[in-house]
């Protein structure tokens, strides 16, 4: 997807003392190291990340008489500044990158100049359009509207968090929906009361739209305060706006402006007596707000609004956050391992300065730190954060912040105290919505901060500095490859680039970056790094989220922070022509399983941090982000995450223990089941086969008694297979049974039965046998009493009553006593 743009050369990279091959692509200057024909990292920068970038000459000193073998070196210096922002045109690394590289080009050859003028080229886009998002073609990364995710968290806040909106009932205005204190409204649907808001407003619900015209008009850029944060269980509310319109004599009012404001302070959820206590955050210093009375602008009197209180917070403007991250560079790339004059700092002022006892330079070092400001910028930011979280979080009290336009410090403050008040946000999905809405959708000027270009239609131009800023290299006389040489710097003159808005370029301004690394990675992703460290528990997202997260805002791959405000980016179109950095993201995270990503903090436990984050006042002194400030300057010390890549690591190879013995208990568990159900189906043939056998041996019990009984009748049995039947004499009648039969009408045995005439006469009779130990026996075989059929018809077999009444006639003598001859 990367094109190959003209310009391209071979040189050196000074910080490494790596010699290579530079391109210049449309996207990013790319270094291959000549070695390791690998790209390098350092050297290689998003054509959007850059800053600015000039041409160098190093002349040798007066005095010292130049030769042959000592010619002139001609420099090539790209300075980087990771920005939070999304800069548009030229070299702006504020933020994650922190770097100051330099190229050395041979002298004599067109190598500097080719790369050079391609530099100049495609680092300058004349319109929006030119930019990289939007020629890189056709991507996959597409997301739904910035403007559902924002109605689905006024859903949320509002307590509907069941509810899902969507395109078609935004446009069919479907979506002001309310509870008992607050409501959504459309009343900027058109832009028309407020440019650089968004379309859908979080409001008190007792106020009405006809009153939020009214009111709109009291505050800078019709800024007017609405509703940001809120408290569904205790009803408090985190507010923004800009600073009201009072005038030098501060004593210009508005009923709507007042009223609006009382209206954010509701009456207790508890049925407590009393309304709750509405404060008034300036995030400037109080002379900075008396100054602006000059200008129309100030602050409000708390006489004028019921049960308030003034509090500034004295946090420094744009302009003096850009100078101090300007001196924390410049000090990273001095006192740095890989500077750009490609000395150690080890090695700077002639000797070991940590070392051999030369104490002084390492004071300086530290006060030169201090002196920069920014981890005091930091600080600033943090402490104001955590105390308007505390008077929300333990007074219920509301809360309206403002600087002066709303839209720098207001953002940083009101979305930093969000993220300690809402675990929600301390998540990756409520993270993405909290930049969504309190920088994206509120009207952060991403554009003019990073130097985007001015105009949407493409008519503005884009400032390039090509004079020599603070941020140099650091040339002296031992220097690798510049050591042999006392030298000095010398500026080519290069043709400034006209700049159509000289107050454009002075806005621009690292606040996102230093929102960013407050949050939990430089200062507001300061900020948000800086509570990362403090509550390693509490974020579901790694230090390492916020570092990829700058970086894609810088490479300008993604439309979401292009132009200033929602209005600007819904005009451009930019949702339907770019890709989405979110998903991008996400699409990083998928790729693999569960939470074992870089992204996602591996020490994360929601249910240890399940309420707000209330960090006391000596927990609030902030250090350097190893992974963002230090990652070009220090390498082998910005590697803090080593630890976290080790537990990630053996937390990995648990998990994958973990999966084996889930399968193993899975398989064990199958094979236990299985066992179980053959020992039921054995149990249960057991038992059948134990009835079977009950009933075989009960027929074969009756068979046999039934076979006796016929036989004693007289009668043979024969029982045989279906094709085996005994042949009996004609004279016997025969009859035979066939037992069994099949579908087939074949048969699976036989039983005949054989009867003879005179059964007792006949001499295998057992019956015969029976009655001659009878004594009712005749000597000529008679029987004395023949009515009797006791023994003959073996009556006890066959289940016969005996003929007792023949019995009972029977005399004694009958049978005992011969009569007489």
């Amino acid at each position: 997807m990367f094109k190959l743009r003209s310009g391209g050369g071979h040189g050196v990279l000074v910080n490494t003392d790596e010699a290579g091959t530079i391109f210049v692509t449309n996207f990013r200057l790319v270094f291959l190291s000549e070695e390791s024909r690998e790209v390098t990292a350092l050297g290689t920068i998003p054509l959007a990340t850059i800053e600015k970038f000039n041409k160098i000459v190093v002349k040798q000193q007066s005095g010292i008489r130049q030769t042959e073998k000592t010619p002139t070196r001609r420099l090539l210096q790209v300075t980087g500044m990771i920005l939070t922002k999304y800069l548009a045109n030229f070299i702006a690394f504020v933020g994650k990158d922190m770097r100051i590289i330099l190229f050395s080009f041979r002298p004599r050859t067109k190598q500097r100049r080719a790369v050079f003028n391609a530099l100049l080229r495609w680092t300058r886009p004349a319109s929006i359009w030119d930019l990289y998002a939007f020629s890189c073609g056709p991507c996959r990364y597409s997301d739904t509207n910035p403007k559902v995710r924002l109605v689905n968290e006024y859903y949320r806040l509002l307590g509907l968090g069941s509810l899902c909106s969507s395109i078609g009932h935004i446009e069919d205005g479907l979506f002001k929906l309310s509870n008992d204190w607050w409501r959504i409204s459309d009343v900027n649907a058109s832009y028309n009361m407020c440019p650089t808001y968004p379309f859908a407003l979080l409001v008190p619900k007792a106020i009405r739209d006809k009153d939020l015209l009214k009111a709109c008009t009291f505050r800078a850029r019709c800024r007017l305060p609405v509703i940001s944060w809120c408290d569904t269980r205790t009803g408090a509310v985190l507010a923004r706006s800009s600073q009201p319109l009072v005038g030098l004599m501060m004593n210009m009012r508005s009923n709507a402006d007042e009223n609006l404001v009382g209206a954010l302070c509701t009456r207790f959820s508890s049925g407590k007596e009393g309304r709750r206590k509405l404060y008034i955050a300036d995030a400037r210093p109080r002379k900075n707000a008396l100054a602006n009375g000059a200008m129309g602008g100030g602050s409000e009197s708390s006489s004028n609004y019921f049960q308030s209180e003034i509090v500034f917070f004295g946090i420094d403007n744009i302009h003096a956050m850009r100078e101090s991250l300007v001196r924390l560079r410049d000090y990273l790339d001095t006192h740095g391992t890989t500077s750009s004059d490609g000395m150690s700092s080890f090695l700077r002022n002639g000797g070991w300065t940590w070392g051999v006892g030369n104490l002084s330079s390492m004071s300086a070092s530290v006060s030169t730190l201090g002196d920069s400001g920014w981890l005091q910028h930091i600080q600033n930011v943090l402490a104001g954060s955590a105390w308007i979280a505390a008077r929300v979080a333990l007074e219920s009290a509301s809360m309206l912040v403002h600087c002066s336009d709303g839209w720098d410090r207001t953002t940083q403050l009101v979305a930093l105290a969000s993220l300690l008040l809402d675990p929600y946000y301390r998540t990756i999905n409520g993270f993405q919505a909290l930049v969504e809405k309190d920088w994206l959708a509120f009207g952060h000027p991403f554009s003019d901060r990073a130097g985007m270009p001015p105009s949407l239609s493409g008519t503005g131009t884009m400032p390039l500095e090509l004079s020599r800023h603070s941020s140099t290299p650091n040339i002296s006389s031992s220097s690798s490859s510049l050591r042999q040489l006392s030298v000095s710097l010398s500026t080519t003159s290069q043709p400034p680039v006209a700049s159509s808005n000289t107050q454009h370029s002075n806005n621009y301004s690292p606040i996102f970056l230093q929102v960013t690394f407050a949050f939990p990675t430089i200062n507001w992703i300061d900020c948000v790094s800086q509570l990362l460290r403090m509550y390693p528990f509490a974020f579901e997202f790694s230090s390492a989220f916020l570092v990829d997260l700058l970086d894609c805002v810088l490479s300008c791959r993604f439309g979401n922070f292009l132009c200033n405000n929602e209005n600007e980016r819904e005009r451009a179109g930019v949702f339907e022509a770019s890709a989405c950095l979110w998903m991008h993201l996400a699409d990083m995270r998928g790729a693999s399983e569960g939470t074992s990503h870089v992204h996602y903090n591996l020490f994360y436990n929601p249910s240890k941090h399940d309420g707000p984050l209330l960090p006391p006042a000596a927990a609030l002194a902030p250090t350097l982000w190893p992974q963002f400030h230090l990652r070009w300057s220090c390498p082998a010390e910005a590697q803090s995450g080593e630890i976290e890549a080790k537990c990630r690591s053996m937390m990995d190879k648990y998990s994958e223990l973990q999966k084996a013995k889930d399968l193993a208990e899975r398989n064990a568990r199958e094979i236990t089941t299985t066992v179980e159900s053959l020992t039921a189906d054995l149990i249960n043939e057991s038992q059948v086969s134990n009835s079977t056998l009950a009933l075989a041996r009960k027929a074969s019990m009756e068979n046999s008694s039934i076979k006796r009984a016929i036989e004693s009748l007289g009668c043979r049995v024969h029982v045989s297979a279906a094709d085996d039947i005994e042949d009996y004499p004609a004279s016997s009648p025969t009859e035979t049974v066939s037992v069994g039969s099949g579908d087939d009408g074949k048969t699976d045995m036989s039983v005949s039965i054989a009867v003879a005439e005179d059964n007792d006469h006949l001499p295998g009779n057992p019956s015969n046998r029976i009655c001659e130990l009878c004594p009712l026996w005749t000597p000529d075989g008679g029987c004395r009493w023949p009515d009797a059929g006791c023994a003959r018809v073996r009556s006890q077999f066959v289940g016969l009553k005996a003929n007792y009444d023949a019995f009972d006639r029977l005399s004694i003598n009958d049978g005992y006593f011969q009569p007489e001859s």
